[in-house]
């Protein structure tokens, strides 16, 4: 689904089948943005996003997850200025999050942006 909005939205879309291989991608090419699901197999959501930070420390990233997230984020600083958005989301709230995640920030804010509750 996600996927699916992305590309009816006019974005190019480089889908991984695993962490291993999303970080094999985004070591190879160069990209806006990465959405990275929280729980994935092998590994978690959060350890591909320091990995990518490590990279490039203020990359733009929308993480999902179906459970309440944000206790963790707020404690690691590595992971500062994600957007979280939680499961299940529509297309509109997709978008949003896209949209507040490649939004330029002021070099002060570190804070967590939550998108929830937007109707289409």
């Amino acid at each position: 689904m996600v996927s699916m909005v992305l590309r009816v939205n006019h974005f190019e879309v480089v889908e991984a089948a695993s962490a291993a291989a999303g970080l094999q991608e985004f070591e190879s090419s160069t990209f806006e943005l990465a959405i990275v699901d929280i729980f994935l197999q092998g590994t978690n959501g959060f350890e591909v996003i320091m990995k990518m930070r490590e990279r490039i420390p203020n990359f733009p990233i929308v993480a999902i997850s179906g459970m309440t997230m944000l206790d963790f984020v707020n404690e690691t600083p590595e992971l500062s200025n994600v957007v979280c958005l939680q499961k299940p989301f529509r297309p509109a709230e997709l978008t949003l999050a896209v949209e507040v995640a490649t939004r330029p920030r002021s070099s002060g804010t570190g804070d967590v942006k939550v998108v929830e509750g937007i109707t289409p």
